[in-house]
């Protein structure tokens, strides 16, 4: 009788969703996202400071993300076979070194170097973190994803925001202080660490929880994969523009200073925060293929019309494609997961390394670009991108598809 009652509690602790893990690992994403925004962030600074060109300025984006996502899948395919609850530990110290190196970086060889400690950080962050907010969701995976999703959207967000406060006004030295943060994150990491080795010790008899099967063919597997890494290199090369340029274009185009531009970026930032607090949720209820068509291709209009408003509405526009485009990703990730069931890490290191890979392809390209013809040029070619999303009329619906292992 009490071992019975022993792996009764221990299915419900397997079986419950705990929002103490998913906000702590989406805090911990946050700090780790905030970290990596700090590098677009302070590129005006940089651009003043060395005289770099917009093509410098996309290789320095090219290093950090192709570091950020090179690993990504060996990351997630090799924790899959062994898991490794304090990894993400060794990550963080990666990027915490990433800080203080570019905060004393003064040439372009330098910055390139301490972008890429930072990118690999990020590399051994993703994979291990989108399996632990799956293995803490208690079954309700979009909703797990988006708490997850948000927490780096907000970082995101806070980065330009909090170098326009600390770092403009001072100088690049000025970035230790986020240094600080990283040791927050040190220290929540820690805590997930031992609750995931615990859980893996509860869960080692138990290999089937919360896995869902469905009956597609592998063949369709394989299409669905390749049509949601063309969707990602749409939502990336597009999300490349903003994320890398979108000052240069507001100090372009308004005449705006640095700290201007960045808070009117703060403004496309949370509301892609924002976005993606919906994205998960939404394809729980209504199924995410609909979400991803929906948040890829409905912003077509707002972008094919933003190179041509004033300040005023290309705020307004903004803040509409931050809200739609980001509920993509939580649900691209969930749908992904739940065509390759028994590979969570793999392919969750896959599309968050692809989806990096394509926005240092994209930041890499549109800055050559922007040098060859204007700042202002590469958002009308990029107004364009977001039609490539009506290709996801052909995914499965896999809301109707899948069925429930008991």
């Amino acid at each position: 009788m009490a071992s019975e009652k022993l792996t009764s509690d221990n299915d419900q602790l397997l079986h419950k969703t705990v929002f103490s893990i998913l906000f702590s690992i989406s805090f911990a994403h946050l700090i780790n996202d905030l970290i990596q925004a700090l590098i677009p962030s302070i590129y005006p600074i940089l651009k003043e400071s060395y005289n770099f060109s917009f093509t410098q300025i996309g290789l320095i984006t090219f290093a950090f993300q192709l570091s950020a996502s090179i690993f990504q899948p060996f990351v997630g395919y090799y924790t899959d076979k062994h898991p490794k609850p304090f990894s993400q530990i060794y990550g963080m110290l990666f990027s915490m070194f990433g800080i203080v190196s570019i905060a004393f970086a003064n040439n372009f060889y330098w910055i390139i170097a301490s972008v890429m400690l930072i990118g690999i950080g990020s590399s051994i962050f993703h994979p291990e973190a989108s399996r632990i907010s799956n293995l803490a969701s208690g079954g309700k995976r979009g909703l797990a994803q988006s708490i997850f999703q948000v927490g780096g959207n907000f970082g995101t967000a806070l980065g330009p925001l909090l170098v326009a406060l600390i770092v403009v006004p001072n100088s690049q030295k000025y970035l230790l202080w986020f240094v600080i943060v990283a040791f927050i994150g040190l220290a929540i990491l820690s805590k997930i660490a031992f609750w995931y080795r615990d859980h893996l010790i509860l869960k080692k008899n138990k290999p089937l929880a919360f896995i869902d099967f469905h009956e597609l063919s592998k063949r369709k597997v394989q299409i669905a994969i390749g049509i949601l890494l063309v969707v990602i290199f749409s939502k990336f090369f597009y999300s490349a523009s903003l994320s890398t340029y979108y000052t240069f274009y507001l100090m372009d185009k308004f005449q705006l200073s640095i700290q201007q531009a960045q808070y009117h970026l703060f403004m496309f930032l949370f509301a892609a925060a924002v976005g993606t607090i919906l994205g998960g949720p939404l394809g729980d209820k209504f199924g995410r293929k609909y979400v991803i068509w929906f948040s890829v291709f409905g912003v077509t209009p707002f972008a094919l019309l933003l190179p041509y408003l004033n300040l005023f509405w290309t705020d307004v526009f903004i803040v509409i494609i931050g809200l739609i485009m980001s509920s993509a990703f939580p649900a691209i990730i969930v749908y992904a997961q739940e065509l390759l069931p028994k590979k969570l890490g793999m392919v969750s290191g896959l599309f968050y390394g692809f989806g990096f890979a394509m926005g240092a392809f994209g930041s890499a390209l549109l800055g050559i670009l922007a040098d060859h013809t204007s700042i202002g040029f590469v958002y009308h070619v990029c107004a364009y991108l977001p039609i490539i999303g009506v290709i996801c009329y052909f995914l499965p619906n896999l809301k109707k598809d899948k069925v429930k292992v008991q």
